[in-house]
């Protein structure tokens, strides 16, 4: 089976090269390398041009943005510069969005107001440039939404979707993906998404290095987790994982434009 990591920060997983070569290992295609302010993003696009043997290693594909955690104002135009010399190149601007959980941004005001108008930037770029956007949303799944229609965004993926079932019908209604991650073998909320997806509406991802914490014992994920999503997703919608890798491989093709070969 090939199957595609859809996020995955590289730039933060240890031992990179080791991470890489189990992945490929492990039928993992692709990973699309995230990044979230400037060093990230530019330490994805370094990892593309090293990591380039598909022999050895999956093909990473660049995707770079502005995350809504500890925005510094000062870097906004270096990323927007980086984003924008690019664009040829990368898959997609993200991760971008809201999030209502961080501290400054909990009670409307001027942190909500900072993350909306750095998120609608973002956006307008993705547009200007027909690129897909990747949207972290936590705490925030109504207002991404609607402030995506209103930009009229036409394709995007909602990454690790938990949030309210009624948002997610209009998420999917709009025919936006949502991504998957191995939470969704303990995760009760994450569980519920997927049990209410379509598969034609799911990416698999690791958001690689984060800690999960299953009952069988946390782990610091590596895109070769990937797998670990795949196999929750097969159970909890029973459906064969082999249908599960390959739609979700579609899937994630038709978003992001490549074929990993």
């Amino acid at each position: 089976m090939k199957i595609i990591d859809s996020h995955a920060h590289l730039e933060e997983v240890k031992d990179l090269e080791g991470a890489l070569k189990r992945a490929k290992q492990t039928g993992v295609a692709a990973v699309v390398a995230v990044g979230v302010d400037i060093k990230s993003s530019e330490k994805a696009l370094e990892i593309c041009r090293v990591y380039k043997d598909p022999g050895v290693y999956p093909i990473i594909y660049p995707s770079l943005g502005i995350h809504p955690k500890d925005l510094k104002l000062h870097e906004l135009p270096s990323v927007f510069k980086l984003i924008e010399e690019n664009i040829d190149n990368i898959v997609a601007v993200g991760e971008i969005g809201l999030d209502y959980w961080y501290k400054e941004a909990r009670k409307d005001g001027p942190g909500r107001r900072l993350q909306k108008e750095i998120f609608v930037k973002q956006l307008d770029i993705a547009d200007r440039y027909n690129k897909p956007v990747i949207i972290h949303s936590r705490g925030a799944w109504k207002d991404c939404f609607e402030i995506m229609v209103q930009r009229r965004t036409k394709r995007g993926v909602f990454h690790w979707y938990s949030g309210p079932g009624d948002v997610l019908e209009d998420v999917l209604k709009r025919g936006y993906f949502i991504s998957v991650t191995p939470s969704c073998e303990y995760s009760r909320e994450h569980q519920e998404a997927v049990k209410k997806t379509p598969l034609e509406n799911i990416l698999i991802e690791t958001d690689s290095p984060v800690v999960y914490k299953p009952q069988t014992g946390k782990y610091e994920s590596e895109p070769k987790d990937v797998l670990r999503a795949l196999k929750a997703v097969s159970e909890i919608k029973d459906i064969e994982e082999a249908r599960v890798a390959r739609k979700s491989t579609e899937n994630a093709m038709e978003l992001f434009g490549f074929k990993p070969s």
